[in-house]
């Protein structure tokens, strides 16, 4: 037998038949658009099912509302003020609309809402800080160093005792009161019986060591103070310190 020669060549596309060349191209492209396009319908799927789950059932629902910060006021009120119905799903909690309401009460001073993953809400309130006690026909009406009225009590305890006809941040004579109850020396606040202001100006102390101390406006505040407390060894019945730089004693 003889032996032959062999060698390999390249044949010409056109020498393939047409209906064999898609026979092999054809399905390979069809199969990677099926699968992407299989890829993308099962996301989307899985997408809308989350969604759902998320928003329209109570899979992940409220079922607790947890709060934090309270003295004043009791959990219970927080939560009715809230008004998160049980069972919302958590998602569809607007936290900024929670707070504002929470933010009604008048003795929380800051609040914050936010969502704790699966099924509970946290309302952190922090209250209003008590700066003195006002008496009232029912006892008396705790207000902060703004003046803030938030509470009710039958007794003053150990906060000061301001006297204002009309308490509250906007009434001159209740600002002028606290201004001059914060400066007041560590030796006067603590033998402060009572102070009172008529109005903005006409401001008194009245002492347990029987010294009524005549104040005036609240200018110069600290420099009455100041002057008042060095007096108190005195003697004397009233301490007029109006015009700090003109003291009298009687």
């Amino acid at each position: 037998m003889s032996e032959r020669g062999w060698r390999l060549v390249r044949a010409s596309t056109d020498a393939v038949p047409r209906w064999v060349r898609r026979f092999f191209q054809a399905p390979r492209p069809r199969r990677l658009r099926v699968r992407h396009w299989a890829a993308i319908g099962a996301a989307v799927v899985v997408a809308l099912l989350a969604g759902w789950v998320l928003l329209g059932t109570s899979v992940v629902g409220v079922r607790q509302v947890r709060v934090t910060g309270t003295e004043v006021l009791s959990v219970a009120q927080v939560r009715v003020m809230a008004a998160i119905p049980d069972q919302t799903p958590l998602l569809r909690v607007r936290t900024g609309e929670v707070a504002d309401r929470v933010a009604g009460l008048p003795p929380v001073a800051e609040v914050s809402v936010r969502r704790d993953w699966p099924t509970a809400v946290v309302i952190e309130i922090v209250e209003r800080t008590a700066a003195a006690a006002v008496p009232t026909t029912d006892g008396f009406v705790i207000v902060d160093a703004t003046g803030v009225v938030f509470q009710t009590v039958a007794e003053a305890g150990d906060l000061p005792v301001v006297i204002v006809a009309a308490p509250g941040p906007e009434d001159p004579a209740t600002r002028a009161a606290l201004a001059v109850l914060g400066s007041l020396t560590p030796e006067l606040r603590a033998d402060l019986e009572s102070l009172t202001a008529p109005g903005p100006a006409g401001i008194e102390l009245a002492l347990r060591s029987g010294w009524t101390v005549v104040w005036g406006d609240e200018s110069d505040s600290d420099a009455k103070a100041q002057v008042a407390t060095a007096l108190l060894d005195r003697d004397g019945e009233v301490i007029d310190v109006s015009a700090p730089e003109v003291v009298s004693i009687r």
